[in-house]
């Protein structure tokens, strides 16, 4: 099956930075479809360069089919893009910011507004219609950024960290209109540093990082590959702690005055260390994505 996305060893270098090296991945129609990665991996320059905002450097990047260097115009017409700044007007009422947008597609007047009445109901912004920009709360405003990135109907959606300072209100509102996207077949390219939106969201995803692919597949089956089912979190370990899974040959995993062990459902280690060794606490949860991500990418802090 031809992807709406099909990249192919995509670069893209700024100066002597090489923000893209050499990306490899496809985006089926209608998946959701996850990039993840730490600040300054590639992440923004790659879908920059999937909506035509910044040209490759080298290698092949196809959206429905079509060279983005070669149909910047067709393809542009065919997407609709969320990005990180919140870039409406705040001269403008929220539904003239609409139909303002709707001008740059050529959508006749009554169309352009019949569609901007519908997406606010669809966003739950009916009622701040005539609102100024100034009055509305962060996860209306994103609302609204998403409304207008559906004005043209498009066939791929494209999210750039889409709630970004949302409250977990806003948050889990603005999930619910994308889910409710997801089912209708709207193909949506999502990138993210909420490991929990990832999950919920994704069919599949990527985790880049330095501007290279670390590892691609779904959620959970990522999880149970470099995880495992469950993690144990030990706080102030007994001594004797590392040299108890030294000796059975379980890693493990030290941070500051916390020990993390990976396990697979139905082991026993648990019981074993939380009567052995857990003199500050014990907690067994369930492995998630965040764990893969700090395991491929590291703990240290990115600027």
């Amino acid at each position: 099956m031809n992807g709406i996305i099909e990249v192919d060893r995509l670069r893209k270098t700024f100066g002597t930075i090489v923000a893209v090296d050499g990306l490899s991945f496809s985006v089926q129609p209608g998946e959701c479809f996850g990039i993840l990665g730490p600040n300054g991996a590639g992440k923004t320059s790659t879908i920059r360069m999937v909506y035509g905002f910044s040209p490759p450097t080298a290698g092949t990047l196809k959206v429905f089919g079509l060279d983005v260097t070669e149909h910047p115009r067709s393809i542009k017409s065919r997407i609709g893009v969320c990005q990180q700044e919140n870039n409406v007007d705040p001269d403008l009422t929220v539904l003239q910011n609409l139909l303002a947008f709707a001008g740059y597609f050529d959508i006749p007047a009554a169309r352009a507004r019949e569609r901007a009445l519908e997406l606010l109901r669809f966003m739950a912004l009916e009622n701040r219609a005539d609102a100024r920009i100034a009055e509305l709360s962060g996860g209306m405003v994103r609302r609204l950024v998403m409304a207008r990135a559906l004005l043209n109907r498009p066939e791929l959606l494209i999210l750039d960290e889409p709630t970004t300072g949302l409250d977990p209100q806003s948050r889990h509102q603005v999930w619910e209109k994308l889910e409710a996207l997801r089912l209708e077949g709207l193909t949506i390219l999502l990138t993210t540093h909420y490991m929990e939106e990832a999950s919920r969201l994704c069919e599949r995803l990527i985790i880049l990082d330095g501007g290279r692919l670390l590892v691609e597949g779904k959620p959970a089956e990522l999880v149970r590959r470099h995880v495992g089912s469950h993690v144990i979190e030990v706080s102030r370990p007994a001594a004797g702690l590392p040299d108890f899974l030294g000796a059975r040959g379980i890693p493990y995993e030290r941070i500051g005055q916390r020990l993390l062990v990976a396990l697979e459902e139905g082991s026993d280690l648990y019981r074993e260390i939380d009567g052995q060794f857990c003199e500050g606490g014990c907690t067994l949860r369930m492995a998630t994505l965040e764990d893969v991500f700090l395991r491929l990418t590291g703990r240290e802090l990115r600027e």
